[in-house]
């Protein structure tokens, strides 16, 4: 069992390789600015962890495609069975390909839970839709950064260097992904349209790891804990990336509740997740993780994800800033 926020296994065969290269420059190097849509996985995954129960017993966990589809089935499986017996629902994963659309099932009451990356977070709760209930702490903090990454063996040494080159985005909503290069590249007068030659998104951040590490683009910013728990548990592709700049730090990914759920159906949810790391087995799953344990989640955390945020933000009003 690995991280379910930084786990991934992403090495991929050469046939596989060949196929993003080909997906990622049949374009050429034409400069028209364009953003590309890389799928790598179009996977849209409903399955129920054990079958047969009725449908008002079953919690529904949708999960934003922080990584890979294959891998987010597999990395987050027991921890959201823990949450499962603890709650004594049965628990079913949802998967979508975009953060936009797991946030409309939350906000639709058609998932009760997820695990959502930072930006969406940010993005959702302005509507109301659905409320932080636990934050992970990773080695003694709440908070991640984002890092951006180029190969080992490039010159390039600060985001200035990255000018007319090719870049990876996550996802559109993604706060490390896109809000954070968005703003640094804002800072120098720029904005991705025309500071790099093109944009591609990988929709999950091992993906966009895998690209800087086959050069299949220039650099990227990911997610932080994710580089981080990859290049200790096994650095096949981090091994091939530098960083050249880590963020300001922001509130981790959180859990986050729709406000559709069952009040009392929340506080179980919450209170499960976070008193795990007090029991053996609950201890035991987070150890795997890799997370010290779960706290409540505040609103302070996510200040400084909130103003970066206004970078991709398009409901941020007439004053956003480029």
């Amino acid at each position: 069992m690995k991280h379910p926020f930084p786990a991934f296994r992403y090495a991929l065969p050469v046939a596989a390789l060949a196929w993003i290269a080909l997906m990622l420059f049949s374009a050429g190097c034409a400069s028209d600015d364009s953003y590309e849509t890389i799928d790598f996985d179009d996977t849209v995954r409903e399955l129920r962890t054990k079958p047969g129960q009725q449908e008002g017993s079953v919690l529904r966990v949708a999960v934003g495609a922080m990584i890979s589809p294959e891998k987010t089935i597999e990395n987050y499986q027991e921890l959201i069975e823990y949450i499962g017996q603890e709650t004594g629902l049965e628990t079913r994963i949802v998967q979508r390909k975009t953060y936009e659309e797991v946030n409309e099932l939350i906000e639709r009451g058609d998932v009760d839970i997820a695990f959502i990356c930072t930006g969406p977070y940010i993005l959702g709760k302005r509507d109301g839709g659905f409320e932080a209930m636990a934050t992970p702490v990773v080695r003694g903090e709440p908070y991640y950064q984002a890092y951006l990454i180029v190969h080992r063996d490039s010159p390039y040494e600060t985001i200035s260097d990255l000018s007319g080159k090719v870049f990876a985005f996550t996802d559109p909503a993604s706060n490390t992904g896109a809000a954070v290069p968005t703003r640094w590249v804002a800072e120098l007068g720029e904005t991705p349209d025309t500071f790099f030659e093109r944009v591609h998104y990988t929709y999950s951040h091992d993906n966009s790891i895998m690209a800087v590490a086959a050069s299949l683009v220039d650099g990227a910013s990911i997610d932080g804990h994710i580089w981080e728990y990859y290049d200790q548990t096994d650095p096949e592709n981090t091994s091939k990336t530098r960083i050249i700049r880590r963020s300001e730090p922001y509130g981790s990914p959180p859990l986050v509740a729709s406000a559709h759920l069952d009040e009392t159906i929340k506080n179980r949810i919450r209170d499960a997740v976070l008193d795990m790391h007090q029991s053996e087995t609950g201890a035991q799953i987070l150890a795997n993780l890799m997370i010290d344990r779960f706290t409540a989640s505040k609103e302070e955390w996510y200040e400084t994800a909130q103003s970066t945020n206004r970078y991709t933000d398009t409901r941020a009003g007439d004053d956003e800033e480029y």
